[in-house]
């Protein structure tokens, strides 16, 4: 599958799983025995679970391993000690997805100064030039996820409908760009639906964000949400309201999953690979460290999602069999 969006500096992307180490290059990485942090935004989520595992799994293929993988909470201020603190570390490299787009320079560009590599998840602090501030960016292709969710919505939408966006309100790339997506397709495929957004400053922000979208829109019938946490929240007070309201997000966590397999509110999911991800940063860390050259932009395509086939979708992203929980479901 094509990948539809750009990077941070309008790259056209690699895929994820045609970055490969060669014979020669997976034996240097294996003599080198590298030490390599992780830094997330959140380990809380089945997102970050799984973007990890990618990436120790991977690392460790070619005898290289994570020293430590750091939660910041969505803190930027945290980022920044923490990034500091890992540039006078004793470790090689390393992967970090930044909170957000301004505010974490200062902690990623040490890394780089010291003489480690850095490969970036998701987003590129404002004014980083790759080959000078950092080895790669790997993503997955959030602009098709937007487009994705406005296609799966889209059913549910009646005539002249009005569609809700909630998302996030920090300067957060992937986030934009799934905004952006949205909008396009609606506006290519339903210009007769009307588009109205909620923001949430906070990842615990998103029930209240929720709720003042629809205090502001009463006759809204459907929503897309930009990833599953604060879906999950939004679906919360849909039902506490005795609402009937179409709902589509990002990323196939377990619960959204579950709640995917029951048929009710969330109706389609724009799956994220995170493991596969993962494993695209490990490869393009690995390349870095031995004097090779990764992609400056590497991404995964994302997956259309219903219930119709979300067991399978759920082994092709966690790389794993279905809980019974949805396997039961689907009987």
């Amino acid at each position: 599958m094509s990948i539809a969006g750009l990077g941070p500096h309008g790259e056209r992307a690699v895929p994820a799983d045609k970055v490969v180490l060669s014979e020669a290059e997976g034996a240097a990485a294996l003599a080198g025995r590298f030490k390599v942090a992780v830094v997330l935004h959140t380990m809380s989520s089945d997102w970050s679970r799984q973007e990890l595992a990618g990436i120790a799994a991977t690392l460790g293929a070619y005898s290289a391993a994570v020293v430590e993988a750091i939660d910041c909470g969505f803190d930027k201020d945290r980022q920044n000690r923490e990034l500091l603190r890992l540039a006078a570390g004793n470790i090689d490299a390393v992967i970090s997805i930044p909170v957000g787009s301004a505010g974490v320079a200062e902690g990623h560009r040490a890394i780089s100064k010291s003489g480690k590599k850095l490969v970036l998840l998701d987003n590129a602090p404002s004014g980083f030039l790759q080959g000078t501030d950092y080895a790669s960016v790997v993503s997955a292709d959030n602009f098709s996820l937007g487009q994705i969710c406005a296609e799966l919505l889209s059913p549910y939408l009646p005539h002249e409908g009005v569609a809700g966006i909630l998302t996030f309100g920090a300067d957060f790339y992937a986030t934009n760009e799934r905004e952006i997506g949205f909008r396009k397709w609606s506006g290519l495929h339903r210009p007769d639906a009307t588009i109205v957004r909620g923001r949430f400053a906070t990842v615990g922000g998103g029930g209240a964000a929720f709720d003042r979208l629809l205090e502001e829109n009463d006759d809204l019938d459907g929503l897309f949400v930009a990833w599953d946490v604060p879906a999950l929240d939004a679906l919360k007070i849909i039902r506490a309201r005795s609402r009937n309201l179409s709902v589509v997000t990002v990323d196939l966590g377990n619960a959204v999953a579950a709640e995917l397999v029951e048929g009710n509110l969330l109706k389609g999911v724009a799956a994220q690979r995170p493991y596969d991800q993962g494993a695209a940063a490990a490869i393009a860390t690995l390349l870095s460290l031995i004097g090779g050259h990764p992609p400056a932009w590497i991404a995964a395509p994302g997956l259309a999602v219903t219930r119709e086939n979300v067991v399978e979708a759920y082994q092709v992203v966690w790389h794993a069999p279905a809980p019974f929980v949805l396997l039961e479901a689907r009987t």
